[in-house]
């Protein structure tokens, strides 16, 4: 900024001319938020100097990096506890690890499946059962002749069934110890219209009325290995069908004649459409990658939606993968993700109301394997693995052993978790099982005006059953770091207030963008969980600083010197008044010399000639009260 030097008192520069004044300049700091007007009973942002924001009910799931101030203050970037309940945060559920199933060598769990109550599972090629009392697999059943690839519980013709799919049949069960190896090729398997029906690798239906009898049915228009899936669903027309997903989009059987037609929604070519598919409540849901499509079909009618969890900002870079496998339980639809299989980049347009995203690429074995639930609002991790590198192979809810179970198979181990059988209330279950530990982490919170200073000054954070064992660790990160300051560590019920940057100097810690992490961890009893009632978050918003001065401009004859001003008349400095007034472009304007002062006060300013006195007539004279201020 080049204005001219103001050396003497009672002078100013304006537009680069300088004006005689009577009396001082009078700075203002004009950048100052207007008071908050408070009509009725007050909130907790009511306050007129801070602004507040609180976390209590996180029931909108998981997948928010960034918000803006409150608008997405039910939301968290990641969490492994749960977040099901308005006002409870809580460690996540207790994952039981099995005995090891006895199986040598290098294998994944193909499938599982349950019968008379009890729960088989391939490892590899070995099936064997568990036993709910000693914790043990037992020995091998029955070794089919390729790993399997899917499994099936079913009644035919009044017995009861378990059978595997494995690409070289299907091998079936009706009491567990005799088993039957049938050699129709077979890669899925449903149960519908009273008939057991299979898929190949080749797109190739069977039906059977009768076990071990197979007639061969419609055949996929596809390429090999494009099949995902089969399962029975609604279609349009509101009847239950038959489906086989695929590569490139869901088909649909027809029985007269007996073929397979492409059905909606229509699905870009994706390899991992249809690996997980489910009937959950009033939808039928499919998975491409990390993306999911709820579909629901009524009369002539179709409404497609996609849910996540790859929406608004997806998951961390380290529990991406690819959904394998999607099944239902009471309160969620449950997704089983493969953190060490990368998802192919595929933009999911379709130019229709389902909106458009793209699932991520990861690299191979670098991701852990997670197990996420939805329950019609948000999505909330169940389980995340221990193991970077391991996959995940297979998931199945059950209610053998009279036990209401997720089970899961996870680098070469079998898991199993209860699920509840209905809505659960924390505080009413004093016998829910929990994990270790858990972590919870919020959006970046950023202000919504980028022009302002931000200043963190306290965070209250409300917690109970907390004790010397039952523990909450508090953090907080700043401006898109990955590291993380630790504020403490909570053992007490009640409110704990943390002051910024400390409690000895609590001055307030400047930020463009804050989150926090809250890390809970238990004892040695498992049904004993700390309980975050609330996080409240105090910050106070400060305008850059914009500064503005009053001053009067003297145009008498009295304060011009010969009639003149640094050569200028009274008539030539009114006039260079009013034309700086008139500018549409911001006026240069300083009080001092911009030489000696440590911190130049010289602005660019509006003109602001709220009033004075002027002489009429051939005179030109008098005194202008003149505000100018910085926009």
């Amino acid at each position: 900024m080049t204005t001219a030097r103001i050396v003497n008192e009672g002078e100013v520069s304006l537009n680069g001319i300088l004006f005689p004044i009577i009396g001082r300049v009078q700075p203002t700091l004009t950048s100052v938020y207007p008071e908050k007007i408070v009509i009725g009973d007050v909130t907790q942002d009511s306050q007129p100097h801070a602004s507040v924001i609180s976390w209590h009910d996180w029931r909108a799931g998981i997948g928010v990096e960034r918000m803006t101030e409150r608008d997405a203050a039910d939301r968290a970037w990641w969490s492994t506890c749960q977040t099901r309940f308005d006002c409870h945060l809580l460690l996540p559920p207790l994952a039981t690890t099995t005995a090891a199933s006895g199986v040598t060598g290098v294998w994944t769990v193909g499938a599982m499946g349950e019968l008379a109550n009890e729960i088989y599972v391939a490892f590899g090629t070995a099936v064997r059962k568990y036993n709910n009392v000693t914790d043990s697999w037992g020995s091998t059943l029955t070794t089919l002749p390729a790993v399997a690839t899917d499994a099936i519980s079913f009644r035919l013709g009044g017995v009861d069934y378990l059978a595997f799919a494995h690409t070289d049949g299907y091998t079936y069960t009706s009491d567990g110890a005799a088993w039957t190896n049938d050699a129709t090729d077979t890669k899925f398997m449903a149960f519908w219209d009273t008939r057991l029906w299979g898929i190949d690798n080749t797109g190739q239906l069977w039906r059977s009325t009768a076990i071990g009898v197979e007639t061969n049915d419609a055949v996929l228009p596809i390429p090999t290995g494009y099949v995902n899936g089969l399962l029975s669903a609604r279609n349009a027309a509101g009847n239950i069908v038959l489906y086989a997903t695929t590569r490139v989009g869901p088909y649909q059987h027809a029985a007269t004649p007996a073929t397979f037609e492409i059905a909606e929604p229509a699905m870009p070519s994706h390899p991992d459409n249809g690996i997980g598919v489910t009937r959950w409540r009033d939808s039928v849901f499919i998975s491409a990658g990390l993306a999911v499509f709820a579909v629901i079909n009524g009369t002539n009618s179709q409404v497609v939606t996609l849910i996540g969890p790859d929406l608004d900002h997806g998951l961390p870079t380290g529990q991406q993968g690819s959904i394998i496998k999607l099944t239902g339980s009471t309160n969620d639809l449950l997704a089983l993700i493969d953190g060490t299989t990368p998802a192919a980049e595929v933009d999911m347009f379709d130019g229709s109301a389902m909106g458009s995203h793209i699932t991520t690429v990861i690299n191979v074995d670098t991701g852990f394997s997670e197990i996420l639930g939805w329950n019609g609002k948000g999505w909330e991790t169940k389980w995340l693995g221990a193991a970077s590198t391991a996959a995940a192979d297979y998931m199945l809810v059950s209610s053998a052993y009279t036990t209401y179970r997720l089970w899961w198979a996870h680098n070469q181990r079998v898991y199993w978790m209860t699920l509840p059988v209905g809505i659960l209330n924390p505080d009413q279950v004093t016998s829910f099982a929990f994990a270790a530990s858990g972590e919870h982490i919020t959006p970046w919170v950023t202000v919504a005006a980028k022009d302002v200073d931000a200043l963190a000054l306290q965070l209250h954070v409300e917690v109970q059953r907390a004790t010397a064992d039952e523990t909450v660790v508090v953090d907080y990160g700043l401006d898109y770091a990955t590291t993380y300051t630790s504020l403490g560590t909570i053992t007490t019920n009640g409110i704990t207030t943390y002051s910024f940057p400390n409690s000895t100097t609590p001055s307030g810690t400047a930020f463009r963008s804050i989150r926090f992490r809250v890390t809970l961890a238990r004892g040695t009893v498992n049904t004993n969980s700390p309980d975050v009632v609330s996080m409240t978050f105090v910050y106070r918003k400060k305008l850059k600083p914009r500064w503005g001065a009053t001053f009067i401009i003297d145009l008498s004859g009295e304060g011009l010197f010969g009639g003149e001003y640094k050569g200028l008349t009274a008539r030539q400095l009114q006039n260079e008044l009013v034309t700086a007034a008139e500018s549409n472009a911001l006026v240069a304007f300083t009080f001092h010399d911009d030489t000696t002062s440590g911190n130049p006060r010289n602005y660019y300013v509006d003109i602001h000639l709220p009033g004075g006195s002027e002489e009429s007539g051939r005179t030109f004279g008098g005194h202008v009260t003149v505000t100018v201020v910085e926009p």
